[in-house]
């Protein structure tokens, strides 16, 4: 259990579950307990009739900064060989029985970009900076995005968000594909909310079966997944991600 992670049912917005990053003071980085957490928030959410949609959210600033790094070296040179946290939730995001909405106001970094592409609306502020630098540190995309990201965007978008590593703005993002709508900062959580509670009053069933139209084949998504994790945890123990990850921590120094 982790206050990291909140799991709120808001009052003033019936049938929704909210899943909040409260990390402010590492931009939300993200532990392997934060990610045990997040999964629990999703059971919950899936378990419940009473919850017709699930809003993820950060704090001022910062959606999310990722991996937290110190946690995932630790993880990486511990030598399991169970598999990761991440890994869990990111198969609970692709199996989540209710619709996902998000907001993001600032960084939204790796897995705080990937997420969103699992989500059926995202909301962002203006200020708001999407970034993958997966191959600046010697790793490959997660989370089914390099299947999700070329489908969204076309391929040269997709090469530059998640090879190249290139920032993406809000108003970039949008047109990309990847969220749905800009706002004011201080608007993201009235509307990131006010978006779930709308989906909220929706027949459920009719809603159920639609997003499973829309969204697709999951048994494909979920392959993809397994390949990128194969090659993502054979790049975190090689050569060339340790003298990233070095070059990392030194240039944090």
């Amino acid at each position: 259990m982790t206050d990291h992670i909140l799991i709120e049912r808001p009052d003033a917005y019936p049938g929704v579950l909210v899943i909040r990053f409260n990390r402010p003071e590492k931009k939300n980085a993200i532990t392997q307990a934060m990610y045990l957490r997040m999964i629990e928030g999703l059971k919950e959410a899936d378990g419940d009739e009473a919850v017709r949609a699930v809003a993820f959210l950060g704090t001022e600033g910062s959606f999310s900064a990722g991996n937290d790094m110190m946690d995932f070296l630790a993880f990486a040179m511990s030598g399991a060989t169970g598999e990761p946290a991440a890994f869990s939730f990111l198969k609970a995001l692709v199996g989540a029985r209710k619709p996902l909405v998000s907001g993001v106001d600032g960084l939204a970094i790796g897995i705080g970009t990937t997420l969103h592409m699992h989500c059926d609306l995202t909301i962002a502020s203006d200020r708001s900076l999407f970034k993958t630098p997966f191959v600046d540190l010697a790793l490959v995309p997660e989370a089914g995005s390099s299947l999700l990201a070329p489908l969204m965007m076309g391929h040269q978008r997709a090469f530059a968000l998640l090879a190249l590593g290139e920032g993406f703005s809000a108003e970039v993002a949008r047109q990309a594909g990847l969220i749905w709508k800009v706002v004011s900062p201080e608007a993201v959580e009235t509307e990131t909310l006010s978006l779930a509670a709308t989906i909220a009053t929706k027949p459920p069933e009719a809603m159920r079966i639609s997003r499973d139209l829309v969204r697709g084949d999951r048994d494909q998504l979920l392959a993809r997944m397994e390949e990128e994790l194969k090659h993502f945890l054979a790049q975190l123990r090689s050569a060339e991600a340790r003298a990233a990850f070095e070059a990392f921590m030194k240039g944090r120094g």
